[in-house]
């Protein structure tokens, strides 16, 4: 059962929603829904956490890395909750826990780095007998509000640098999947962590989202889904901090000296892993027209070869989508492409959540599949004479989250990087490669700020100058 803590207790809220899974529709759990004064009291007692905690940084790097290992010991019980709740295959739920693993040590050891620097204030005319340096001084109550697509390692990554800092935090994450959010902050807790500083609150983004949106007392947002909400957020927050990871159509595009056995596994993982539910998986699959022919040949041959249905059997890489519905708009979306002029190449079927990995050739940029997020098992494949073009069709989306490039040519590949305006272009990689040490976020419509803990720490901290004269 999902409870909410709020004041570092455990407590029921004004009513119960029921869990379905993913793959059967059976119902599975439930979850406590906050009522607003629930949400209120749970940020006065983020507050009150902040105010009186004692933690110093090796405090915060020992509570982060004792969680981190207490998350590698629950694996089976979190792969389990996924697939629940997500819909995961075993391959996405165990992924998803390593990278949680990898990401609370990441900020265990920031907690310990948090310094600042000296200013060179003698530089300046006149000056004498001064000296002056900077710290990170945590920002307060931070809210971290988190998608269904990635439910523990997104949450990871919002709450680790938090605490590193010295911030309490506040997390409001998706209906869809609210049991990961209960385990990580369960392992927190174990882990040694205040209870104050920790509040968790379930219930519809619309009304639970908005309070916590008007409570002035929040100091700081991150914030990780779409882009419509990202920006009521940002208008809401004013002039108190945000990180957005918006929405994205990511494009990877292949060079006609691309290496096909390195790129289509590449590919065929970051469009259909989490049956496409990921902001960064290949939607836009531009492919030099000198090539295009053989290259989709082989990687039609691949799809077809992926296994789609219930993810608790093995060798399934593709399991449900997150609901019937979104099933449903995925395969209209494609439906009509395919009256447009669309072809299916691979996949186009649905089995109720269940979308079959789908490739699509002769798509034209009206189509939604091209120029909407589809956040779905679904490809279209676009030829290209020049990369110029390529580029300049790649840079065409309002959004610029993460781009792939595949290429042996190490000055092409140098010249096309700059030339892609995407938060992160990968070279041969696919557009979905991520590393949890990196900094990731976008430009554009896919938001700003970037997560990665040694970046999250700076921006959930504020900096402070101090000068001594002498």
């Amino acid at each position: 059962m999902s409870r909410l803590l709020i004041g570092g207790k455990w407590v029921d809220g004004e009513s119960v929603a029921q869990l379905r899974d993913r793959f059967r529709d059976k119902v599975f759990g439930e979850m406590h829904v906050a009522s607003t004064e629930q949400v209120t009291q749970a940020v006065s007692g983020a507050l009150e956490g902040v105010a009186e905690s004692s933690l110093g940084p090796y405090d915060r790097y020992r509570i982060l890395m004792s969680a981190s290992r207490l998350i590698q010991d629950r694996r089976e019980e979190l792969v389990a909750t996924m697939r629940d709740e997500a819909g995961f295959t075993r391959a996405d739920g165990e992924n998803e826990v390593n990278r949680c693993v990898q990401t609370l040590e990441l900020s265990a050891e920031e907690a310990k780095r948090l310094n600042g620097e000296l200013v060179p204030m003698l530089a300046a005319a006149g000056a004498r007998d001064r000296i002056g340096f900077t710290i990170r001084a945590p920002r307060g109550v931070i809210c971290a509000i988190t998608p269904f697509n990635s439910p523990l390692n997104t949450l990871a990554h919002k709450v680790g640098p938090a605490l590193a800092v010295g911030n309490s935090v506040i997390v409001k994450p998706s209906s869809y999947t609210p049991l990961s959010a209960v385990a990580l902050c369960e392992v927190l807790l174990e882990a040694g962590l205040p209870p104050k500083l920790l509040s968790l609150v379930h219930g519809p983004g619309g009304r639970i989202g908005r309070t916590l949106l008007a409570d002035e007392r929040i100091a700081y947002y991150a914030f990780t889904g779409s882009t419509q909400v990202g920006r009521e957020i940002q208008q809401a927050a004013g002039l108190r901090g945000t990180q957005l990871e918006l929405g994205s159509i990511a494009s990877t595009i292949v060079c006609d000296d691309a290496d096909f056995d390195l790129a289509i596994p590449k590919i065929l993982n970051a469009g259909f892993r989490k049956a496409g539910q990921v902001c960064t998986s290949v939607q836009r699959l531009l492919v030099d027209r000198k090539v295009h022919d053989r290259f989709v040949a082989r990687l039609v041959s691949a799809v077809e070869a992926v296994k789609a249905g219930n993810p608790a059997e093995d060798g399934i890489t593709v399991g449900p989508m997150i609901s019937l519905a979104h099933a449903e708009r995925a395969e209209r979306w494609v439906a009509e492409a395919v009256e447009g002029g669309a072809k299916v190449l691979a996949g186009g079927r649905r089995d109720g959540a269940v979308m079959q990995p789908t490739v699509l050739s002769g798509v034209d940029e009206r189509m939604k599949v091209v120029c909407e997020e589809i956040f779905a098992p679904v490809l279209s494949v676009i030829p290209f004479d020049t990369v110029e073009e390529a580029v300049e069709r790649a840079n065409a989306s309002p959004y610029g989250l993460a781009a792939g490039l595949f290429t042996s040519n190490l000055h092409r590949a140098l010249r096309l990087a700059q030339s892609l305006r995407f938060g992160g272009v990968h070279v041969n990689e696919a557009s979905s490669a991520r590393i949890d040490a990196m900094p990731f976020g976008g430009v554009k419509d896919s938001g700003f700020g970037r997560e990665g803990p040694a970046y999250a720490v700076r921006e959930m901290s504020e900096e402070r100058l101090i000068t001594i004269s002498y």
